[in-house]
């Protein structure tokens, strides 16, 4: 006679659907490969029509069930031509749904192809296919994701619509023009650093009004350190004669060529980044007013003193995205327009693709990683990711250190508590379920306060004293506050 756990955990491995599997320990897991392994058919079918397709640099390798052709695995190469032949054979061969990984780049032109022709595509990680056994081939691959398909054991990984690529297209290129910018700006300043031109001692910005014309001056030919000092701008701290003395330095050739060509890049990268920015504007203007005839909610104060513009837009970002979505999610404390950019154009405006707020956090991978056997945690690990969102919304909660705000209050306490790491994972963990509600739902955000975060932890203090103090048999009776 078999006990009721056994009998338990045998049924849900006859019947390993994709929220089971996720479910299983690592025995039943290991079971139910060595059945899907030896073909054995007591496996619940969940896609009867689907095929698998091992992805390549110059060839796929395609794979259907033996019964839909004499030749159930073909190879096809990356053209064009070759990606339509493939789906009309998969046509002909009855197929509905299909997996493929996600590698490299290669897989956007064959993911497009498919999924113009009218099947549903599974775009699969890696990690969740990695358990083929024995030597592994191409061969092997295909049928082996062809198979796990079949019995739905496979997660189909989230990309937006082409309306948020296309504008993420845009975002990314713009912000690898940044960083190209950043480098020419490091090499600028080493370049002066070695003809001992101490211009960052006496600047906080060498891409800023002074630092550059100097720098074009110096590229002119003009070698005078007090003329030089003569562009100083009013605003900056240093006075002429302390911009003079950084100046006197020596003169070389080779290094004066070298600050020539990193200026000329610098350049190249503003101009890029001014025409991404047209491009940005131009596609935000012609998508669909979602806002209704709403007005534009004020800035934020703090938003408004800020004169620097640095790398941000040079037109109304702010009110583009309101228009796109009808929110504005820069009302969040530490969240700027240019991270409420890469929210929309990372994870767009619908967050109907994920059930609830706590799986979208999970698909950012903000969420604990916890590894639980037998209804204990045995040991906590990492989540590695490459998200731009990721990095955005941690770069986000570490600005609410210094913010007088219930955000910042929250933030402090957890940061004093849990340390900094555990407590900007957590609070962007935050942002993110605030950033949910607002586009899932339409909520409005409206900050409540420090001192009112600081009266409310105040209370939950109290509230748990008086819980200890009752179970130790004792009673707490506040002090009245002094005249």
């Amino acid at each position: 006679m078999k006990s009721k756990p056994e009998e338990k955990n045998k049924k849900a491995t006859n019947h390993p659907t994709q929220h089971h599997w996720h479910e299983m320990n690592r025995k039943q897991r290991r079971e139910t490969i060595r059945k899907i392994q030896s073909e054995e058919l007591s496996l619940e079918v969940i896609h009867p029509h689907a095929a698998g397709i091992d992805i390549g640099n110059g060839s796929h390798y395609v794979a259907v069930p033996p019964s839909r052709d004499s030749q159930p695995v073909r190879c096809f190469g990356c053209t064009t031509a070759e990606l339509k032949a493939m789906a009309d054979w998969l046509q002909q061969c009855g197929i509905r749904t299909i997996a493929m990984q996600s590698t490299g780049v290669y897989w956007v032109a064959v993911y497009d192809i498919l999924e113009q022709a009218g099947f549903e595509v599974y775009l699969v990680n890696a990690r969740d296919t990695k358990n083929l056994p024995g030597h592994k081939s191409d061969v092997q691959e295909s049928q082996w994701l062809m198979k796990l398909h079949t019995y739905g054991l496979l997660r189909n990984s989230f990309r937006p619509p082409q309306e948020i690529r296309t504008m993420r297209t845009y975002w990314r290129q713009r912000n690898d023009l940044v960083r190209s910018a950043g480098r020419h700006i490091l090499r600028m300043q080493k370049a002066l650093t070695q003809m001992n031109l101490q211009l960052a001692n006496v600047l906080s910005d060498v891409s800023g009004a002074t630092g550059q014309a100097i720098i074009k001056a110096i590229l002119a030919g003009e070698r005078n350190p007090h003329k030089l000092a003569e562009f100083r701008d009013p605003r900056v701290k240093a006075s002429e004669e302390q911009i003079a003395q950084s100046l006197e330095g020596n003169w070389q050739p080779d290094l004066l060529f070298l600050l020539k060509q990193e200026q000329d890049g610098y350049e190249f990268c503003q101009k890029q980044m001014a025409e991404c920015d047209r491009q940005l504007e131009q596609y935000l203007h012609q998508r669909e007013d979602r806002s209704q005839g709403a007005p534009l909610p004020e800035e934020k104060r703090k938003e408004r003193l800020k004169k620097k513009k640095g790398n941000k837009p040079q037109f109304d970002l702010r009110e583009g995205l309101f228009r796109m979505t009808g929110t504005d999610l820069t009302r969040i404390d530490s969240i700027d327009v240019m991270t409420a950019m890469t929210v929309i154009s990372e994870a767009g405006y619908d967050m109907s693709k994920w059930k609830t707020e706590n799986h979208f956090v999970s698909w950012l991978r903000l969420c604990p990683d916890n590894r639980i056997s037998g209804n204990k945690v045995i040991g906590k690990g990492r989540l590695p990711t490459n998200n731009p969102l990721n990095v955005a919304l941690k770069m986000a909660a570490s600005a609410l250190l210094k913010s007088k705000t219930y955000l910042g209050a929250q933030f402090r306490r957890l940061r004093t508590k849990l340390g900094a790491p555990i407590a900007i994972k957590a609070m962007a963990a935050k942002l993110a379920r605030l950033v949910y509600r607002m586009l899932r739902y339409g909520m409005k955000y409206v900050d409540q306060g420090a001192a009112f975060y600081e009266a409310q932890h105040k209370q939950l203090q109290i509230k748990r004293l008086k819980w200890k103090a009752a179970k130790l048999g004792y009673k707490v009776t506040p002090v009245p506050a002094a005249a």
